[in-house]
């Protein structure tokens, strides 16, 4: 996420009443995770085994829990609680706006676009041209929507990332700052969930059709012209690749990458990274070919049990 203008280093420290290492007017340009950060930003860390991750970073400040020392060109702004700092700053550069009309004054509506009833458009939503909205769906604050996107009834666009920090007390959310980003020509089916990034964008690209009842996890990308079938259940973080097609029931893992034009079929947990250009299948993941095969053969147990008795 970026501001919308360039901040001091002791400004942002007294956004969130913490001390700093570096030169006062050290410009700060935004935040992000560590996943998606860039020069200028703020990237937060409060766990040792991500001390080195976060400091190596491309990001320009950081927000840790401890005194270390400063990589050259850097700043830090130290902290207790970076987790519950990083809230402040999100909060500040971006709090929840109330709105009480269906489609939000801020809001960007393009020609030829219609909006069926009952539809909810948010604070500074940019919606293209000739897109087709029907009713019930909810498009949360700063959403981007292309030209050509049809959302069929009951989606929700930019709900709040599912990422939380257990505390001894329960579950602290981490919260959502980020957009959704609906590229051209896409189609979205009915009752999808499409959550927000929590600093950064998650992104469906030019010309991909998603089935009914489809959630897409925070930050995830998704490529051009992706095929993704009813009930696929995407976590966050995931990179999908130009011409993926992803049959019914799928489940992935977290921060994963599908190559280009691969071929998820139907009830696989897609466990971990996999190649473009292949076919896969079962939990855990394989190429379907040889996970077809295994199949075969633990059919062929009991004819091979007789045989040894």
């Amino acid at each position: 996420m970026k501001f919308q203008k360039a901040y001091t280093l002791e400004e942002i420290a007294c956004i969130i009443g913490c001390e700093y290492v570096g030169n006062a007017n050290f410009p700060v340009l935004g935040m992000n995770e560590i996943h998606v950060v860039e020069f200028g930003d703020i990237v937060f860390v409060d766990h040792l085994k991500y001390y080195d991750k976060a400091l190596n970073s491309a990001a320009s400040i950081v927000l840790i829990n401890k005194n270390v020392a400063c990589p050259e060109g850097k700043a830090l702004l130290i902290s207790e609680d970076p987790f519950r700092d990083f809230n402040k700053l999100t909060n500040y550069f971006r709090p929840f706006q109330f709105s009480n009309v269906s489609i939000a004054t801020s809001a960007s509506v393009g020609e030829g676009t219609v909006i069926q009833p009952n539809t909810f458009i948010g604070n500074h939503v940019v919606i293209g041209k000739n897109c087709l909205i029907h009713s019930n769906v909810s498009i949360y604050d700063y959403t981007v929507i292309g030209d050509n996107v049809m959302i069929h009834a009951g989606t929700i666009l930019g709900a709040d990332a599912f990422y939380y920090k257990k505390r001894p007390e329960g579950y602290d959310q981490l919260l959502s700052g980020g957009r959704v980003v609906i590229k051209d020509n896409v189609g979205i089916g009915a009752l999808c969930t499409i959550d927000k990034g929590v600093t950064g964008d998650t992104t469906i690209g030019e010309g991909t059709k998603i089935d009914n009842q489809v959630h897409v996890g925070h930050d995830t990308v998704i490529g051009k012209k992706c095929l993704i079938a009813s009930q696929t259940g995407i976590a966050g973080c995931v990179i999908i690749e130009d011409e993926v097609t992803i049959w019914g029931q799928v489940g992935t893992t977290s921060g994963i990458t599908i190559g280009a034009k691969a071929i998820i079929l139907g009830q696989t947990g897609v466990t971990k990274s996999v190649e473009g250009g292949k076919s896969y299948f079962g939990t855990p993941i394989e190429e379907s070919r040889e996970k077809l095969k295994q199949l075969a053969n633990i059919k062929k147990i009991p004819e091979i049990l007789n045989k040894l008795k």
